[in-house]
Order: C-alpha cells, then structure tokens, then sequence
C-alpha cells in the first residue's frame, strides 16, 4: 500500500504542486482547500495513479479543520506526511486599509488552523513512532513586515512552531521541516491586493521548484530550507543579522502600497 499524504491548501499555487510532487512519488493524497477547484485537482491528481481524496473546507474555522481530521481519520490509513500549506495575505495599512476580519482571516488560517491540524495528526504520528510534517512558512519570517504586518508575523510564527516541535519530536521518529520560499508565481499578490507594491511586480520563483526542494528537504529530514532564488537565500542570511528596524524600512520599499511605481 502507498503511503499516504495531507496537503492544506492544494487547489493552487505551492501546495498543489506539493501535491503533484507527493504523488510522482507514490503517495496517495487527502488534499484540501476551500474552492471548488479542489474537486478538479482531485481528478487531475488521480490521473497521476494515486488515490486521492478531495475535501473542500474551510480550514480557518474549527469546524473546517474538524472536517478534514474527520476525512483522514475515515479512510483508516495512517498519515506518512503531512504538508500545512493553507495560507492567506492582505496588503496594505494596517489601521486605514485592513479590516478587523481581514486580519483575523489570517491568523485563524495560517496559525490557528495550522496548531489545530498538526495536534491532531502529530498524536497518531507519535505513537507509531513515525512521521514527516511540512510547514509552509516564508523568507517574510525573517523581517517585520510593514503593509504585511500579520502575514509577516504568521509566518515568523510557524517557522518558530515548527522548530521548537522538531526539537520536542528529535526522539521520537517524527521529523518537522519548515519551507521559506521568497516571492513565488502564485496568485497571492492577487489575493493579497498588493499588485502595486514593487514586490508584486519583481522576479518571482516558479511554485513548482519550490514544492520539488521542500519535499526534497522533508525526505532528508532538514530543519528547513530556503526555497528559491540565491536572493532569497541572501535575504534569509540578512534577516539573521541586520536589526529590525533596518530590516523593516527594507521590506517597507517593496510592500508599500504604489511602490511598483517608485
């Protein structure tokens, strides 16, 4: 029987191509979203010979993630990896651009949901003594995030949460790795309402090599890895050493609202 992998956030962007990855690899998926798309990347992902099933949920609210711990647990199989990939980002102004729900949309998805899932999943994972979990974090956990502020602040949490597990989780079987990638050809800068900011309009890394070097990092059991462009790499080094407020007024330059123009 193949193993078996969960992928949050898979109807697009890098989780589907985590799921693309998973499945080239002889995984069969439980993948989830909460689009329609998912039912149809569910078909395509089939068509690679694995099973796959497709759970369309809300993962920023309990019940959501209830749904999904429901679906994996129905199918009776263990859970070889698990990918927390779902995430979401808004742009701009906190105070004069953002609203209250805005920013509490993220932080129920990209960190409420993220805890819910893994506690979940890590339980049955512990007591086999055996295991992968993947984090989808970012390079904007290594800086404040001015015009990102929550996104930013998100993310610098998963990559805490994920190595703090991996060093509670060194003997027990179960390995954590946490994926930073930079700037990726995805429709967050759309989702986001950032197209204007001069970090929307640069070069960005193709999703599809991002997902190749995390699940290649997840296989070798790394703590984590910078996925991406040697600027990215660059920019992770930056943020071990420069101040934050320096740190800060660099990322300012290219979140800002209208900055795409200057």
């Amino acid at each position: 029987m193949n193993p078996q992998a969960v992928v949050t956030g898979a109807s697009s962007g890098i989780g589907l191509e985590l799921a693309k990855v998973f499945a080239d690899n002889g995984y069969d998926l439980v993948i989830a979203a909460e689009d329609d798309a998912i039912g149809t990347v569910g078909g395509e992902l089939r068509g690679r010979g694995v099973q796959v099933d497709a759970v369309q949920a809300d993962l920023s609210s309990y019940q959501g993630v209830e749904e999904l711990v429901a679906r994996i647990r129905a199918s009776g199989r263990p859970v070889d990896a698990l990918a927390v990939n779902a995430g979401v980002g808004v742009g701009g102004d906190f105070v004069r651009d953002t609203s209250v729900d805005d920013n509490l949309e993220i932080v129920n998805l990209n960190v409420t949901s993220a805890v819910h899932l893994t506690h979940r999943v890590l339980a049955d994972m512990v007591d086999r003594k055996e295991g992968r979990v993947l984090f989808t974090s970012s390079i904007a956990a290594t800086t404040p995030g001015p015009f990102q502020t929550v996104y930013a602040a998100s993310k610098a949490f998963l990559a805490s949460f994920g190595q703090g597990l991996r060093e509670e989780l060194k003997d027990t079987g179960v390995s954590v790795t946490t994926l930073m990638p930079g700037p990726t050809d995805t429709n967050f800068f759309d989702r986001a309402g950032m197209q204007d900011t001069k970090v929307a309009q640069s070069a960005k890394d193709d999703p599809a090599q991002v997902a190749r070097e995390g699940f290649e990092a997840l296989m070798k059991g790394r703590d984590h890895v910078v996925a991406g462009s040697v600027k990215n790499k660059a920019q992770a080094l930056a943020g071990r050493v420069l101040p934050d407020p320096v740190k800060a007024k660099a990322h300012r330059r290219m979140s800002e609202p209208g900055s795409a123009e200057s």
